[in-house]
Formats: structure tokens, C-alpha cells, sequence
């Protein structure tokens, strides 16, 4: 409503600036037209003596009436008015320059394993190796018997009748089978069993590997038997021995009836040739 009032009393102020305006301009006119005549005709007649009439009314309207007054001071600046609402969207610019590359950033983390993928095309073949050595240049064998009733027990079975032993990798003094070369060997022994029962046992470096035992029937001559495969490095000693007391020493032999043990190597153990050079 302020904002109203303000308004009106400036139009009304308008309003008698202009009226105040035109009478300025009359009054103006008059003093000319006074003027005029005074070159004209001499000076105005005064009014004479004392008794000349100074009451008569007087025409003019008060000063704000005929005569605008001088313009006020501006006023002061009013309040900042209100913003005002958004205009319409502007048509849309030329695309800009290609902007400079940003920093590289950090490493993302490790991603999930995928799905195995297709199998491939089988590759070229490799080239000839060298030529290696010959598993017949290797040999180491056995096989040795006895002649009579194994004499003691729980120690090695001292075998005397050879039926091969080339390379003397058997000693019959200690009874041992000694590895010379290293690899995979065979090992096998047929025992008569006869008087008693008999319970032998295959040791390697003093390890019991495996237990044979028969059950000795009277007036029967029986058999007893047992193999195995080991892998044997050099050094490695193998043997045959009566395992408990003189109640299991049935091992017999004689003129007919052969106790035999016997091993063989099946394949060495051939360094890489890299490892050999």
C-alpha cells in the first residue's frame, strides 16, 4: 500500500508542475505586453494621492498557483527490486575445442578371474633333443641261493650258491645287496620251508619292508614267496633275514630243494643332461 500512495502523490505532483508551468508562461507574457506599452506611451499612471482606491481585489491566485517553484533534490535511491523470472533457454552453442587430457588416475582394483577360455591350436614341435644314454649301458642283477638250513635269525641271510652276479652287487659276506647305480629295482625271493615255521622279512638300510610267514605241516615240504619294486639310490643296501626267534627258522635248502633270492634293475635313474653338464 506504501508502494501505492508513493505512486499517486507523484502523478498528483506532476499534475501541478505542469499547471504551475503555464502560468509562468502567462505571467511572462503579460510583463511583456507591460513593457511594450510603457515604450509606447510613456509611463503608467500611478494611482494619485491618498485617497486612490489600493483595496481593489486582486486577480492572482497564490504562488503555487501561477508559478512553478524550483525543482526539488532528487531522492533517494529506492530498495532493490525483486529479481526477476528466468528468461527462455538460449539456442544451443557451437561444440567447443577438445579439452587438454585430464591426470592419469589411480589403478582400479584387481577384476574377477574370467571364464576359461577356448582351447588353443596344438603348437609346432620342438626341436630334436640331444641323444641320450642308453639304458642298456646300465646293468646291476642278481640271483643267489642257499645250501643249507639258515643257521641264525634277525640277521642277514648269508646266500652262497650264485646263479648270476656279474657285477658283484651282491656281497656274500655281509649278505647285502649294496646299490651301485641309482633307479628302480625288482626283488624277489622262493623259500623252501621245511622242519619249522618260517617268518621272513625284507629290510632296506635297516627298515623292514615287507613280512613273509608260513605255517610249517608236518611230513609237508611247503613254499614261501614274496616280491617287490623299490626305488633305490646309491648307497642303499637291500637283504633277507629270519625275523623272531629259532621257532621261525624253517629256511631250508638242499641238494633238491632250493631257497633263492634275486633282484634286477628295471631302469636307472638318468640325470638330466643340463645336470650332467
Amino acid at each position: 500500500m506504501t508502494l501505492l500512495w508513493k505512486i499517486l502523490l507523484g502523478i498528483i505532483l506532476v499534475g501541478r508542475l505542469g499547471q504551475g508551468q503555464d502560468l509562468l508562461e502567462e505571467s511572462l507574457e503579460q510583463i511583456a505586453v507591460d513593457e511594450g506599452a510603457e515604450e509606447e506611451g510613456g509611463e503608467v499612471e500611478e494611482p494619485e494621492g491618498p485617497g486612490a482606491d489600493v483595496t481593489q481585489p486582486d486577480d492572482r491566485q497564490p504562488c503555487a498557483m501561477w508559478m512553478g517553484g524550483v525543482p526539488g533534490t532528487p531522492g533517494h535511491s529506492g530498495k532493490p527490486g525483486r529479481d526477476g523470472r528466468d528468461g527462455r533457454d538460449g539456442s544451443r552453442g557451437e561444440k567447443g575445442d577438445k579439452g587438454e587430457a585430464g591426470e592419469k588416475g589411480d589403478p582400479g582394483q584387481k577384476g574377477d578371474v574370467g571364464p576359461a577360455g577356448l582351447r588353443g591350436f596344438p603348437g609346432n614341435p620342438g626341436l630334436k633333443g640331444a641323444r641320450g644314454d642308453s639304458a642298456l649301458s646300465y646293468h646291476s642283477a642278481f640271483s643267489v641261493g642257499l645250501s643249507e638250513l639258515v643257521p641264525a635269525t634277525n640277521v642277514p641271510i648269508r646266500f652262497n650258491k650264485f646263479f648270476y652276479n656279474d657285477q658283484h652287487h651282491y656281497d656274500d659276506v655281509s649278505g647285502k645287496f649294496r646299490c651301485i647305480l641309482p633307479g628302480v629295482y625288482f626283488f624277489t625271493y622262493h623259500l623252501t620251508v621245511y622242519t619249522k615255521d618260517a617268518k621272513v622279512s625284507l629290510y632296506m638300510n635297516d627298515k623292514a619292508i615287507m613280512f613273509t610267514y608260513d605255517q610249517y605241516q608236518e611230513t609237508n615240504v611247503d613254499q614261501a614267496s614274496g616280491s617287490v619294486i623299490l626305488r633305490l639310490e646309491a648307497g642303499d643296501e637291500v637283504w633277507l633275514q629270519v625275523y623272531g626267534d629259532e621257532g621261525f627258522g624253517g629256511v631250508y635248502a638242499d641238494n633238491t630243494n632250493d631257497s633263492t633270492f634275486s633282484g634286477f634293475l628295471l631302469y636307472p635313474a638318468i640325470p638330466d643332461p643340463a645336470q650332467r653338464r
